[in-house]
């Protein structure tokens, strides 16, 4: 796992494609590693028809996700893992469905793919593993040097996903640099 995500590093441009899994709405955010930092080079919400049969609501996302995937050509998939909630089992299992055919479009694609738990997200942006929703916003906000908050959620989400993984990425490179001098 470290070997791919290093691997996806030494290339010119490295793109993140962080992802807020979602049924109904998928959040995507493409980050870029440059000089400056990480750029958001485009986000956006894949939505499926709450009206189709499940079958096809995951084709629409496979569908939406792969566009993505063709025209911004990222390096590396980042997903929020998800947790089942005793109180809600029924969206757990639709979230499920949505994870799915997610990592299959990333597997089709020979996309790697990286899961973060939301503690872990949290705690990486905010210094907090229990941050609110707001906290969130305004920490995405301020690391990609942004005027405004990200709409939707599932935007701002999918993009704290990818600097995520752009922080880990930066961490674990820093460590394989330092042992090897």
């Amino acid at each position: 796992m470290i070997d791919d995500v290093c691997s996806t590093v030494g290339r010119q441009s490295v793109r993140v494609l962080g992802i807020d899994p979602g049924l109904n709405r998928t959040g995507y955010s493409i980050i870029e590693r440059t000089v400056k930092g990480a750029v958001l080079r485009e986000g956006g919400v894949v939505r499926s028809t709450k009206d189709l049969p499940l079958s096809e609501r995951v084709h629409e996302l496979a569908i939406g996700l792969r566009e993505v995937i063709a025209e911004m050509k990222p390096s590396v998939m980042a997903i929020e893992q998800v947790f089942s909630h005793v109180a809600h089992p029924k969206t757990a299992i639709l979230m499920a469905h949505a994870r799915g055919v997610i990592l299959l479009t990333a597997a089709e694609a020979k996309l790697p793919v990286v899961h973060y738990t939301p503690t872990q997200i949290k705690k990486l942006l905010t210094g907090n593993g229990q941050a609110n929703k707001e906290q969130m916003q305004h920490a995405v906000q301020h690391e990609l040097r942004l005027k405004t908050l990200l709409e939707p959620n599932d935007v701002a989400d999918a993009s704290a996903v990818a600097l995520c993984h752009y922080h880990s990425v930066k961490h674990i490179l820093a460590d394989v640099k330092s042992q090897s001098l």
